[in-house]
C-alpha cells in the first residue's frame, strides 16, 4: 500500500517545469548558516562524539556554494569519501570548491534534470539547502514561493521516487508571535508571518504527511541564527551578529538594525554542522519525531555588543532600527528548548558566547574582509 502511494503522489507532482528564472536570481538562495574550520580540533572538540559510520553513502547536496553547503560537503567527504558527496548548485564554484570534490550544475527548479542527476550519482541521501532567507524572501516574495516551496516539492518528490533520505533545515522563522518564545518547544503553535517562515512550516509537514504515508526517511533540523567567520551573510535577520564582529576588527563603528533587547537563539557553524552530521547518521528507530529544535545560546545586541568590547574596548555600536527586520525578530524565539534532540539523538554543543566571540576573532584574523563586504553587498542586490 505504501508503494502504491508514494507511486501516486510522485505521478501527482511531478509535472513541474524547468524554471525561466535567471541563475543569478536563485544564486542567493543557496540556504546557509556558515562554513567550519579546525577551530574544533584546537580546543579538542571534533567529530569524534559521532556515531559509528553507516556503510558508505552516497549523497547529493542542493544550493552548496551557501554558507553551509561547502563545510558540510567536507564533513560528510571525511567520513564517506571525496567522490562520494556531490556538491551542487546553480552558481560558478570556485577553484577551491573543484578541488575539494565534485560538483555539478543543479537548477533545483527543474524536476527532470534534478532526477537525472540523482540516478547518474546513485544518490541515498538527498540534503536540499536551496532556499531564500527571511529578509531576501520578503522583498521578492513571488521568487520564494517558487524557490523555497517549488523547489522543497522536487526534492520531496524525488526523495520520495527514488527512495533517498531527505534532509531539508528548517528555522527560528518557522514560528511566530502566537508561539511560545522562551523557550520555544518543538511542537506548538507556529503561525509565521514571513513567506519563509510560511514556506518552512510547510516543509516541515509536507516532510511528515509523506513520511506517515509513504515511509519517506524525511528528516529536519530547525536552525537557530548561525555565526560563521568565513562566510558573508545570506540576506537573513541574523545577519547583524555576523557582521558586527567585521567591524569590531576594522576598527568600524557598527550600526545595528535591531533593539539592543532583541534576544534570538544563535550557534556556531561548527556546532550546527557536527549536529546535522549526528542528525543523518541517527538509525531511523531512535527518532521520535521527523522535526528537532536545535539550541546551543541566545543572546541580545546588547549582550553580544559588550562580549566583543571585552577584547575590543574601545568599539561602538549604535542602533538605526529596520522596521522590517524588527518585526520578523519580534515574531521568533526567545531560546529554543532542544531537550528532544539532545534526548533521542545525542545532539550536543561545544561553543557558549564567550567561545563564540573568541573563535570569531580568531577566525577572522588574516582575512580578506574586503572581499566578503562585497559578497554580503552583491547577495543583497541579486
Amino acid at each position: 500500500m505504501k508503494q502504491l502511494l508514494r507511486t501516486s503522489l510522485t505521478l501527482l507532482t511531478a509535472r513541474s517545469s524547468p524554471c525561466s528564472l535567471k541563475p543569478s536570481h536563485i544564486a542567493a538562495c543557496s540556504q546557509s548558516p556558515g562554513v567550519t574550520s579546525q577551530h574544533r580540533e584546537r580546543h579538542g572538540y571534533g567529530h569524534s562524539d559521532l556515531p559509528p559510520m553507516e556503510a558508505n553513502r552516497r549523497i547529493v547536496i542542493t544550493g552548496g556554494l551557501g554558507q553551509l553547503g561547502q563545510n558540510l560537503a567536507n564533513a560528510l567527504r571525511a567520513r564517506y569519501g571525496r567522490d562520494n558527496v556531490l556538491l551542487t548548485d546553480i552558481k560558478k564554484p570556485s577553484n577551491d570548491v573543484l578541488a575539494d570534490g565534485p560538483f555539478a550544475y543543479a537548477d533545483v527548479l527543474d524536476y527532470n534534470a534534478m532526477k537525472q542527476l540523482m540516478v547518474n550519482h546513485g544518490a541515498d541521501w538527498l540534503i536540499h539547502l536551496s532556499a531564500l532567507l527571511s529578509a531576501v524572501g520578503e522583498q521578492n516574495v513571488p521568487l520564494a514561493i517558487r524557490v523555497n516551496i517549488d523547489g522543497f516539492h522536487n526534492a520531496l518528490n524525488l526523495s520520495n521516487e527514488l527512495g533517498m533520505r531527505l534532509f531539508v533545515p528548517s528555522t527560528i522563522g518557522a514560528f511566530g508571535e502566537d508561539s511560545p518564545k522562551n523557550p520555544t518547544p518543538d511542537v506548538c503553535v507556529q503561525r509565521p508571518r514571513t513567506i519563509y517562515g510560511v514556506s518552512k512550516v510547510h516543509m516541515e509537514l509536507m516532510g511528515e504527511y509523506y513520511h506517515h504515508k509513504t515511509g519517506l526517511d524525511f528528516r529536519c533540523l530547525r536552525y537557530p541564527g548561525i555565526i560563521s567567520a568565513h562566510s558573508a551573510p545570506g540576506g537573513g535577520t541574523t545577519d547583524y551578529a555576523v557582521e558586527i564582529f567585521h567591524h569590531a576588527l576594522q576598527g568600524n563603528n557598527f550600526v545595528c538594525g535591531l533593539r539592543s533587547d532583541s534576544r534570538l537563539p544563535m550557534m556556531h557553524i561548527d556546532d550546527c554542522i557536527s549536529n546535522t552530521v549526528k542528525f543523518m547518521e541517527t538509525p531511523n528507530e531512535k527518532l521520535k519525531q521527523r522535526t528537532y529544535n536545535i539550541g546551543a545560546m541566545d543572546f541580545t545586541p546588547h549582550e553580544i555588543y559588550t562580549e566583543i568590547r571585552k577584547h575590543f574596548p574601545h568599539f561602538q555600536m549604535h542602533y538605526d532600527v529596520n522596521p522590517l527586520l524588527q518585526s520578523i525578530a519580534d515574531s521568533w524565539p526567545d531560546k529554543f528548548d532542544s531537550t528532544n534532540a539532545r534526548r533521542d539523538w545525542g545532539m550536543s554543543h561545544y561553543y557558549d558566547t564567550p567561545r563564540l566571540v573568541e573563535d570569531m576573532f580568531e577566525s577572522l584574523r588574516g582575512k580578506n574582509l574586503t572581499n566578503m563586504e562585497d559578497e554580503h553587498e552583491l547577495a543583497h542586490r541579486i
